[in-house]
């Protein structure tokens, strides 16, 4: 049997409309690291105490639980209760780092998945499996890892690293929008209302005035900086280290400012 098409009135077989897509996506989540202590009513009320000082930022939050630094006394119970007193606090936790055994399986019943660390990147198609790659004798499979080796590195010599890719925005970035440099710099000439955020894996130079989220350092690089015009971010962070409005000091706000990082503390120093 053959198949058949019902032709449209003008002769054109009708067009085939793509279902749907898949692509990889950036985004940011919040990571709660739990420490060595025990998950009890004093973790909360410590919890309660960071939330109050910026709830805008941390209400309906995606959020990943790391337990890689949690100590023995974190079991199956608290991870079950954690989460339901984290989702009562408004925050949205749907994933767990390092987490292994019992653990994860009490993860995993709470409704986190389980995410290994790692830079995220484009999708890309999955490498064959065992089974579907064809069987080749030790002498060729030898002799192919010899070609293979000697062409990867001559072609390793001969090329340069990849320079970085900056991004260079010239309108002034809204409430709302997120704008990426995921390899490099992010430039932007104009300011940043109030709900905007900005992500780079390098730095960020904002010529105008922040007052949106501004993350530079996105992809672990400790070394990297925020320049602006004029401070008045929501939040500004190098390599998950951030800060909000409540620990600017009254010589920053509104300055000319450049953000580092220096022993895992965020400096502000005013540009002359």
């Amino acid at each position: 049997m053959t198949d058949t098409h019902t032709a449209s009135p003008g002769g054109a077989s009708p067009a085939r409309v793509r279902p749907f897509k898949f692509r990889g996506r950036y985004f940011t989540a919040i990571t709660l690291r739990i420490g060595s202590g025990p998950i009890d009513q004093g973790f909360f009320d410590a919890l309660d105490r960071h939330l109050r000082q910026t709830p805008q930022f941390f209400e309906k939050a995606p959020m990943l639980i790391d337990v890689e630094e949690a100590g023995a006394e974190v079991g199956e119970a608290n991870i079950k209760t954690l989460v339901s007193e984290l989702r009562a606090r408004r925050l949205l936790p749907f994933g767990i780092l390092n987490a292994t055994g019992r653990l994860a399986e009490a993860a995993a019943a709470s409704g986190l998945i389980l995410v290994e660390a790692g830079q995220d990147g484009p999708l890309r198609e999955r490498a064959p499996t065992q089974e579907q790659v064809p069987s080749r004798s030790p002498e060729v499979t030898a002799r192919a890892e010899r070609v293979k080796a000697k062409f990867v590195g001559a072609a390793a010599a001969a090329s340069p690293p990849p320079a970085p890719q900056n991004r260079v925005v010239t309108q002034p970035v809204r409430s709302g929008q997120v704008v990426i440099a995921d390899q490099g710099d992010l430039i932007v000439i104009g300011p940043v209302s109030s709900g905007a955020e900005l992500i780079a894996a390098g730095n960020i130079h904002v010529y105008g005035r922040l007052r949106g989220r501004a993350m530079a350092g996105a992809h672990g690089d400790e070394s990297a900086r925020i320049f602006c015009q004029a401070l008045e971010a929501e939040l500004v962070a190098i390599a998950g280290h951030y800060r909000t409005p409540d620990n600017y000091s009254d010589d920053v706000r509104g300055a000319r400012v450049q953000v580092s990082l220096e022993d895992d503390t965020l400096h502000m120093s005013v540009l002359g």
